[in-house]
């Protein structure tokens, strides 16, 4: 569906997880580079190989995005080894469970410092970088947010989680809003529960099973489809847009 051939992507919190994923398969979808960000430099490096296997330019770093100068001295580091960056896909979050009258301010601080100030901090650094590039087809630059179906729906056990990724939707939209004019597209996608190999050991695929109408939890890979085709070359009139892929646990 999502149609990187040529583009050069990015991915913050692309070490593990569906930002992985989302990495692994632009390469094999024609990607001409790809560059990684996590805050475990080991675990970029280790899911840039399948990459770096198929003969494209690769980079990596670790990085701390809860600050703008770590965050903008990084990107601009990818960008000096890759050229330039077509696609930005932020991925990188934190998942605390807390009941909602014990969230202490130091989680508090934590959530919205990884979720929100530092999905900021990497966007900011892409626009700057993306209106200064040549466009493709009118298109500067693509900005893909990975946010949730808990923006939408209440979870009392991981309020300052959802109360972060509604407000990844709110910046979204903002973004979307004052860069236009740039040609740049700025997007979401709302993942419900996976069946990862994480759920499965912590015992979440039968509630998600439960949950959906489908009765299963969705697959990483039909999660990064919809990432991919956002930030691929086929979006070029689609911004300011979450798309919501929960196989109808909720609908919007």
């Amino acid at each position: 569906m999502g149609d990187m051939a040529g583009l050069s992507v990015l991915v913050v919190g692309g070490g593990s997880g569906l930002g992985a994923l989302v990495g692994r398969m632009a390469s094999e979808r024609g990607a001409s580079a790809l560059g990684i960000i996590d805050i475990d430099g080991t675990a970029a490096k280790a899911a840039l190989e399948p990459a770096r296997s198929r003969g494209i330019a690769v980079a990596y770093a670790a990085c701390d995005i809860r600050t703008a100068d770590n965050a903008v001295a990084t990107f601009e580091k990818i960008v000096g080894r890759l050229g330039r960056i077509d696609t930005l896909v932020n991925s990188a979050a934190i998942f605390p469970r807390k009941p909602i009258l014990d969230i202490t301010d130091q989680e508090w601080d934590a959530s919205f410092g990884v979720n929100v100030k530092g999905t900021y901090h990497t966007m900011a650094a892409a626009v700057r970088h993306m209106r200064e590039q040549k466009p493709r087809d009118r298109i500067r630059g693509r900005i893909v947010n990975i946010t949730s179906v808990d923006a939408f729906k209440a979870h009392p056990q991981n309020a300052h989680y959802a109360a972060t990724k509604a407000a990844v939707v709110s910046l979204t939209r903002s973004f979307a809003h004052d860069v236009a004019p740039d040609g740049i597209l700025v997007n979401s996608v709302a993942p419900a529960g996976m069946a990862t190999e994480k759920a499965r050991a912590l015992g979440f695929v039968d509630e998600l099973a439960k949950a959906s109408p489908l009765g299963r939890g969705g697959e990483p890979r039909e999660m990064a489809e919809w990432v991919l085709m956002a930030g691929g070359s086929k979006n070029t009139y689609m911004t300011g847009e979450n798309i919501i892929v929960s196989g109808g646990y909720i609908y919007a």
